[in-house]
């Protein structure tokens, strides 16, 4: 019997993902298209059939319409994916989804590259443009 066929870690569900926390911020200069970007080396989820880890650098940039997103609320945010069993691909679209509803952005773009899990690292970019309708 393989004895890692009965391992597994803690793995939480997307609705522990702490979207109440978020908060967004008068933006004071609406009309001016400023290019913000954040990112960090620190993002992590879990693989939601394993529970181990996927670590990667999260860049978020977007042009802010009215509101800009409060930083120590993106950080726990961010930090509440740490035991959510997500695919690399879902974790970043649900960012660009959740970020999008909070600030109406202009203009909003999600990339995370995530550590190479058996050889393979995965770059997932996501974008939203006010301008164009699906």
């Amino acid at each position: 019997m393989d004895k890692y066929s009965e391992k597994r870690f803690d793995i939480y569900g997307y609705e522990k993902i702490d979207t109440q926390v978020l908060e967004a911020i008068n933006y004071e200069y609406p009309g001016r298209d400023t290019l913000v970007e954040y990112y960090t080396e620190e993002f992590s989820s879990v693989c939601p059939w394993t529970g181990l880890p996927d670590n990667a650098k999260l860049t978020i940039k977007y042009i802010p319409n009215e509101k800009l997103v409060e930083l120590k609320s993106l950080k726990y945010y961010l930090t509440s994916y740490r035991n959510i069993g997500i695919l690399q691909e879902h974790a970043v679209n649900r960012i660009l989804d959740d970020l999008v509803k909070l600030l109406k952005p202009k203009y909003m773009e999600i990339t995370g590259e995530f550590l190479a899990r058996g050889g393979i690292s995965t770059r997932v970019t996501a974008k939203y443009d006010e301008n164009i309708t699906i």
